[in-house]
This record gives C-alpha cells, sequence and structure tokens, in this order.
C-alpha cells in the first residue's frame, strides 16, 4: 500500500509540474503578445502623428505664402508642395530664375525654413525631395539630357538661389535627419510624372510644369520591424 501511495504522490507531483511550467508558457507568451501589441501600437501612434505634423507643416507653408501673394498647391494627401514654373520666371526651354522672381523663390524658401524649424518639426522628417518636372513638349538641349536635364537644373537653380540668399539662420542645408544626412535632396523626373495626363492645351501643359517640394516622414527601419517580428510566437 505504501508503494502505491509513494507512486501516486510522484504521478500528482509530475503533473503539478508540468501544469506549473504549462501555465509559465502561457503567462510567458502572453507577455509577449501583450509587448508585441505595444511595440506595433507604439509605431502607429508615432506615423499617424507624423503625418499629421507633416500636413501642418505643409498648409501653414501654404497660408503663409498666400498672405504674401503666392499661389502654391498641397496634394490631396498632404505630402507635396507644387510650385508652379511660371511663379519662379522661367521661360521655354530655361532653367534660369529671372532676376524679378529671385524675391519670390526666395520667399518661399524662408516659408519652408520657418515652418519646419518651429518647435523642432523637421525631426518628424526623413527627406524633403525638391523635383523638378516639365510638360511632354520635347526638349532637345541641354547636351541631349532633354526634359530631364531640364527639370533637373530648373530644381538645382532654386536650390541654388535658396543656398545664396537665404540668411544663415534659415539655410536649408542645415537641417539634419535623425540619420545625420543632409534633409534636403535635388531631382528631375522630366515629364514621367505629369500632373495632368492630358497635354493637349497650354493651360495643361503649364500645370506639369512646377517644382515639386515632397515631405516624407520618418518609418520604422528595418531593424526596428525584424525586432517586432522575433516578439511573434514561432508557431503564429
Amino acid at each position: 500500500m505504501s508503494a502505491l501511495l509513494l507512486i501516486f504522490i510522484l504521478a500528482v507531483a509530475v503533473l503539478v509540474l508540468q501544469l506549473t511550467e504549462r501555465e509559465q508558457a502561457l503567462a510567458s507568451e502572453q507577455e509577449t503578445a501583450e509587448e508585441q501589441r505595444a511595440r506595433f501600437s507604439n509605431q502607429i501612434v508615432t506615423l499617424s502623428r507624423a503625418e499629421e505634423i507633416r500636413a501642418e507643416m505643409l498648409l501653414e507653408v501654404q497660408e503663409n505664402l498666400r498672405a504674401q501673394g503666392i499661389e502654391v498647391t498641397v496634394s490631396e494627401n498632404n505630402t507635396v508642395l507644387s510650385i508652379p514654373a511660371q511663379v519662379l520666371g522661367f521661360d521655354p526651354a530655361s532653367f534660369e530664375i529671372k532676376p524679378e522672381y529671385r524675391d519670390v523663390s526666395q520667399r518661399i524658401g524662408t516659408a519652408i525654413a520657418d515652418v519646419i524649424a518651429e518647435d523642432d518639426r523637421y525631426r518628424y522628417l526623413d527627406t524633403v525631395f525638391v523635383e523638378g518636372h516639365t510638360d511632354n513638349l520635347a526638349f532637345g538641349g541641354l547636351e541631349g539630357t532633354g526634359n530631364w536635364g531640364l527639370s533637373t537644373f530648373r530644381a538645382i537653380s532654386l536650390w541654388r538661389l535658396w543656398d545664396e540668399q537665404l540668411p544663415a539662420d534659415k539655410q536649408l542645408d542645415s537641417f539634419l535627419s535623425d540619420a545625420g544626412k543632409p534633409l534636403f535632396s535635388v531631382s528631375g523626373y522630366g515629364e514621367t510624372r505629369p500632373l495632368v495626363a492630358e497635354q493637349g492645351t497650354d493651360a495643361q501643359m503649364a500645370q506639369n510644369r512646377r517644382i515639386d517640394i515632397r515631405f516624407t516622414i520618418v518609418r520604422p527601419s528595418a531593424d526596428e520591424l525584424t525586432e517586432i517580428l522575433e516578439l511573434l510566437p514561432e508557431d503564429s
């Protein structure tokens, strides 16, 4: 009888141990799941806040310039500030900003610098692209680079004007991303990204001749996403 009792006690002890281990494993899995949800939630909140700040900045720049009689547009998703080529005074097939338009160009740069510097809001941004765009009218100049070269040099002309005329405390090339790299980048896309697909009239083509200031926000890095994925249970 004592042997059977001992076996029974041992069996109960093993069962209790197994149940305890299972309970601990479930608690650990629950803790991991909660940590994962918290990480995802924090990322969503951060992204949402960055999108809100970006929209605020673009709309503030637009209102600031409108108050000065300078009309620019903001895209429907509040990511791009578009400056019509005529606002900058570009002649057809030319990338030179004429002297009488240099003040307007400087005011645009000043408005951008003021808005992103306020409360260090530029820290929500990853890169700001200064992009040149043209219509689809063929252009054979600039050593065969065509519309791509024309759009690129127009963007460069605006950037150089800002570099030369903006005061030291508003220099756009002084802004750095969280990665420590220059926040602003300059490029040209020729006629490849039209605002208006149909370009049968001068008015339609004019809408595509522009400089876009494209604001991108800081997003989770590949390493951060990998860390979150590693929190997932292996059998999920």
